[in-house]
């Protein structure tokens, strides 16, 4: 993919991760700025999720750890073990949370 078609996917993405953030029922806040989508949780800890551009990447640095993600297969995919970015973003909120929280695309 060239490098439009990489910024619109990150821009779409992380669209699509503030609506199910708006919509998943638990108390996270959230800012964007400059393509660095950042969740804030009642106890202070933070997700960060940006965009790595010379990559063509989507990495989240959280409570458990940093996280890349490539474009795969139609979707956002776990460089090292081939997990789906909600699917990753749901549980990593879940931890830090407290409680259980469901991101859907």
């Amino acid at each position: 993919m060239n490098q439009t078609e990489y910024n619109q996917l990150i821009d779409t993405t992380l669209q699509q991760i503030e609506n199910a953030i708006e919509h998943c029922g638990a108390d996270i806040d959230f800012e964007i700025s400059s393509g660095i989508l950042e969740l804030e949780f009642e106890n202070g800890s933070k997700i960060i999720i940006n965009r790595q551009s010379a990559n063509q990447e989507l990495w989240v640095a959280a409570r458990s750890g940093g996280f890349h993600f490539v474009w795969k297969d139609a979707s956002w995919r776990n460089t090292r073990d081939g997990s789906e970015l909600f699917a990753s973003l749901s549980r990593c909120a879940s931890e830090q949370a407290g409680q259980p929280v469901e991101l859907n695309p």
